[in-house]
């Protein structure tokens, strides 16, 4: 955990941009100087309640009729000026509370928003997530689970900053005016010879001070509970996930019995930080409860001599108490808003994390290879050096020439590195050097296809606009990969990650390839669920509706060798550098 003026730092750097940089710049200044004003005003309103109530209990006191009446309806002149009646001040009190929290909510959400919408621009800017997922050290805390910092910590960090730095301010406020009526209030006492004046306002200091050192000593841990305690909660709704999304594969590896256990593993993490969080909590609310309830009674006690010896009436008594409540309280926001302080505290620095994994993304991104559009069409690698994340060099100093026209079939032994070359002439492959030429108008088709959320349509045209194709285009598409009796589905919204099988989703991207006619199509074995005769089905209806396109693809069947003019060989040794060995004539089986 960071030091508490690095985090103080941080807090104000993530919550600065909205108020100093954003479009709503001036409309957020607005609602939070109108929010600020009404939580003064409560403030105010709290001055004036400690005077009436003064004013009331001392009618009481004196059993006048006239004043108790009219300090309830109307309003009174009394010698701290006129007061107004408690249903008038009453009124106010709950108008001002009502649109206090409106307009904080109304604050909070559009606050969310622009940061929400800022930080998904900034994780997917560059493909930021995909290199944090490379390379990211899984122990760290803060860049796991990018869902929960963007959905629930972004939201949770309006929310809990709003809420503090409102309260604390409202709390620098009512100490400051509650001081002066307590120190009018309290009279001078004699110490040890010594006269104190105000001796109530030091009493209420004193009090508060000890307060706040315990508290501080029995809570400080919580921050990194917490801290930790959203980690596993991500962990485990993570593995829950899986479970969904993998569901006919467990049951057809008959799997329940290892996915309960890892489930109730990762569950245990949540129980075993949960408990330590409740024994610290039960710590910390034993000195808090303990120390609210001992300020009821405190400020009565030491002002009781005062009352009994006639230096002032029921209602300056009662005054005198909700004075030193007003000032104590107000000593005492850190004790009373540790808890949340500690929470707040761990969102920070998750966010921090999370935002520094994404600048460093962000800024590494372009510093790998050096990559060109192919303004000839042509693909080329020069002196390029293809690594993984541990360091190891999958290829070094390779050059490499596709000529437009011709397709190649890659192959080579699994795990070689096939798949990461794809990655690298894609652009999204961050580890190595040299310099590479692709045709803007590449698309790339990987082995296990993504199937977004929403209507059939929206997966078909992906990532285009479900818009740009008419439903004829679509439907054609759809017949050529075989999946005509999907046509008259393309409006529905269903769960088509699960309704679909890996064949069937593997045809549903040839289908995108076909609706977005590329001058390069490079496939990751993406067939290589389906049937040979289905795979050679596939193959055919791509050479035949994409003419004008040059084909490059990873595979191991001779079938699909078959559709392409040349071969390269990807040859490496587990732990070695490898080597693109070109190979002129195509044999019966591939390697």
């Amino acid at each position: 955990m960071r030091g508490l003026g690095s985090f103080l730092k941080e807090a104000y750097r993530l919550a600065k941009p909205y108020y100093t940089r954003s479009d709503e710049r001036w409309s957020a200044w607005g609602l939070l100087i109108t929010i600020i004003v009404l939580n003064l005003s409560m403030v105010g309103i709290s001055v004036i309640s400690s005077y009436w109530h003064r004013e009331f209990y001392n009618a009481l006191q004196e059993k006048d009729w006239r004043a108790f009446l009219q300090l309830l309806f109307l309003y009174r002149h009394t010698p701290s000026g006129w007061l107004p009646g408690f249903c008038e001040y009453a009124s106010l009190l709950v108008a001002i509370g009502v649109y206090k929290v409106y307009l904080n909510q109304w604050l909070q959400i559009r606050w969310r928003r622009w940061m929400t919408t800022r930080y998904l621009d900034e994780w997917l800017a560059d493909r930021a997530y995909y290199r944090i997922s490379l390379t990211t050290d899984r122990a760290a805390i803060g860049t796991d689970n990018p869902d929960q910092r963007i959905a629930e910590d972004l939201r949770d960090f309006t929310d809990t900053t709003l809420s503090l730095s409102l309260d604390l301010l409202s709390n620098i406020v009512s100490l400051g005016s509650f001081v002066t009526i307590l120190w009018s209030l309290s009279g001078s006492v004699m110490l040890f010879g010594i006269t104190i004046p105000g001796y109530m306002v030091w009493a209420a200091v004193v009090y508060a001070v000890i307060g706040t050192c315990f508290t501080h000593l029995v809570g400080r841990p919580l921050a990194a509970l917490n801290f930790r305690q959203q980690r596993v909660e991500a962990d485990f709704r993570y593995s829950l996930v899986r479970v969904r999304e993998n569901m006919e594969g467990i049951a057809l590896y008959r799997g329940e019995h290892e996915e309960q256990g890892l489930l109730l593993h990762r569950f245990g993490a949540v129980i075993g930080n949960w408990y330590a969080i409740m024994r610290r909590t039960k710590l910390l609310n034993i000195l808090v409860y303990g120390y609210g309830q001992a300020a009821v009674i405190f400020p009565v006690i030491v002002a009781a001599p005062r009352y009994f010896s006639g230096a002032m009436q029921l209602g300056g008594l009662v005054q005198t108490a909700g004075a030193f409540g007003q000032v104590q309280g107000s000593l005492s926001w850190f004790v009373d808003a540790y808890a949340s302080l500690a929470n707040w505290r761990a969102i920070v620095e998750r966010l921090a994390t999370f935002h520094g994994a994404i600048v460093a993304a962000r800024a590494a991104a372009g510093h790998d290879f050096e990559r060109m559009d192919a303004a000839d069409g042509t693909v080329r690698l020069h002196d390029v050096t293809l690594a993984l994340p541990n360091g190891t060099n999958l290829l070094e100093h390779a050059d490499l020439v596709l000529q437009p026209g011709h397709s190649v079939v890659v192959t080579g032994r699994s795990g070689s590195g096939k798949s990461t070359l794809f990655r690298a002439f894609a652009g999204i492959w961050p580890f190595g050097q040299g310099h590479m030429e692709v045709p803007e108008r590449a698309f790339f088709l990987p082995q296990r296809p993504y199937i977004p959320l929403g209507t059939l349509r929206h997966v078909i045209a992906y990532p285009h606009p479900a818009d740009d194709f008419d439903r004829a285009a679509l439907a054609g598409a759809l017949a050529d990969v075989g999946l005509s009796s999907l046509v008259d589905e393309l409006d529905h919204a269903e769960n088509w990650p699960m309704r679909l099988s890996g064949g069937e989703q593997q045809r549903v991207a040839i289908a995108r390839a076909l609706l977005a006619r590329p001058d390069w199509l490079f496939l990751d074995e993406a067939t290589a669920s389906l049937d040979p005769d289905a795979e050679n089905e596939l193959y055919r209806v791509l050479r035949e509706r994409l003419p004008n396109t040059t084909l490059v693809s990873i595979a191991h069947r001779a079938s699909v060798a078959a559709f392409h003019e040349q071969r390269l060989v990807f040859r490496r040794e587990e732990g070695k550098s490898g080597e693109l060995v070109p190979v002129t004539s195509l044999p019966a089986a591939a390697d």
